[in-house]
């Protein structure tokens, strides 16, 4: 048989590189398809030496010419749509391996470019288990705005709760013992001697001295104590209501009662260390105030190494700690300074003996009262922002929410 078509058809295609018989651009028809390359680039072949061109008499160089007409290859449609006959994805620069779709998507099961796989939350989000939204837990990464969003949130929440906390357990107690030390304070005595000319102590003024600092330090213990059931209340009435769960100022007292007195000794402790570090030198006094800040929270969610775990808390994350730890130490010492000078000037017109004159007495009674409350915001402060730190750095442990924390307060 012979190869040519027969007369009067069309021939083979010289654009189809499937075709039996295509014609090169001056050389003789090569019979079968291209080889496997996708360029359409098949190297020398066996038929002339390496680096033939095309076109070569020798038969070598490419198999087929790259300048002759070529099948059209679409991966989109141009406008108008497709040319008779051109495959849409067809051929080595037009289509994707089998099971992948166009450019733009993603393979099965995944979602499309800039989502995330499938469990995980969008870019921005965090992993499972921790919540965004959670009203006392600061999540990580979210910064110093999230902490202080949640420190005001706790005390729009709280404040019902957290003012007669602080009114009985900090105010009223903290006014007793000033009250009592200026009831016994031997230096109007002393003063008055000193007016009168004598060269001598007055009489009875060591025993005073003695009887007054037996109470100021009896009354300090006892105010501890009564404050560390202030501290224990007020943070459960903190984390009960973040975590969307009753709480009344009974039930807040009543916890309180149970752990003050864990909580009172763990304070004593604290207050040892930092006075040992003071009387070394001021510096490590500090340091040890900020990295044992959160002992007390410590104590009562987990009641288990508060010092050391705070210790841990603050080294391991220590401009975070700090910088929080100083924002409400600063609020803590401007507070009591303001309610400290207006005490001073309120007690001015009355003397170095307040107390000598039933009318002096009720003035003076009333302004240690009112400085006393003015001290109210500096214990909601210092409660509410130590908490939320405690809380920020659990979650820097792992996924933590305040529904957990309440339930680790027993």
């Amino acid at each position: 048989m012979s190869d040519q078509p027969a007369a009067g058809s069309p021939g083979p295609d010289p654009r189809d590189p499937t075709a039996p018989n295509r014609p090169t651009a001056d050389g003789p028809t090569v019979s079968g398809p291209p080889t496997g390359d996708p360029t359409g680039y098949a190297g020398p072949t066996s038929a002339g030496p390496a680096g033939a061109g095309p076109g070569d008499p020798a038969g070598g160089g490419y198999p087929w010419d790259p300048a002759a007409p070529q099948p059209q290859v679409w991966a989109f449609p141009p406008t108008g749509g497709f040319p008779p006959g051109a495959a849409p994805g067809a051929g080595p620069y037009g289509g994707y391996p089998p099971g992948y779709p166009p450019y733009g998507g993603q393979q099965p099961g995944y979602p499309p470019y800039g989502g995330q796989p499938p469990g995980y939350p969008p870019y921005g989000g965090y992993p499972p288990g921790w919540d965004q939204g959670d009203a006392l837990v600061n999540p990580p990464n979210a910064g110093l705005g999230g902490w202080f969003a949640r420190c005001t949130g706790a005390v729009r929440r709280s404040w019902r709760l957290l003012v007669p906390i602080m009114l009985l357990t900090q105010a009223v107690p903290a006014a007793a013992i000033s009250l009592l030390s200026l009831a016994l304070d031997p230096s109007a005595k002393l003063q008055a001697s000193a007016a009168s000319g004598a060269t001598t102590l007055p009489d009875g003024y060591l025993a005073g001295l003695g009887a007054y600092a037996v109470v100021v330090f009896t009354g300090g213990l006892l105010l501890g104590l009564v404050q560390a059931l202030g501290w224990a209340a007020g943070s459960w009435a903190v984390t009960r209501q973040a975590a969307g769960e009753p709480a009344d100022l009974a039930g807040a007292l009543r916890y309180g009662l149970r752990r003050s007195l864990g909580l009172w000794g763990w304070t004593l402790l604290v207050g040892v260390l930092i006075g040992v570090g003071i009387c070394f030198c001021v510096l490590p006094g500090i340091y040890l105030a900020f990295a044992l800040s959160l002992a007390g929270p410590v104590y009562l969610f987990e009641r288990d190494n508060p010092i050391g775990r705070s210790f841990r808390f603050f080294h391991d994350r220590l401009g975070m700690v700090l910088g929080r730890v100083a924002l409400v130490a600063a609020v803590v010492v401007v507070g009591s300074l303001v309610a400290g000078v207006l005490e001073s000037v309120g007690m001015a017109p009355f003397g170095v003996d307040p107390l000598a004159s039933p009318g002096s007495a009720v003035a003076a009674l009333v302004v240690i009262m009112v400085a006393a409350a003015l001290s109210v915001p500096v214990y909601l402060a210092q409660l509410v922002g130590l908490l939320a730190t405690y809380a920020e750095q659990r979650a820097h442990e792992g996924p933590v929410n305040a529904a957990r924390l309440a339930a680790e307060l027993g």
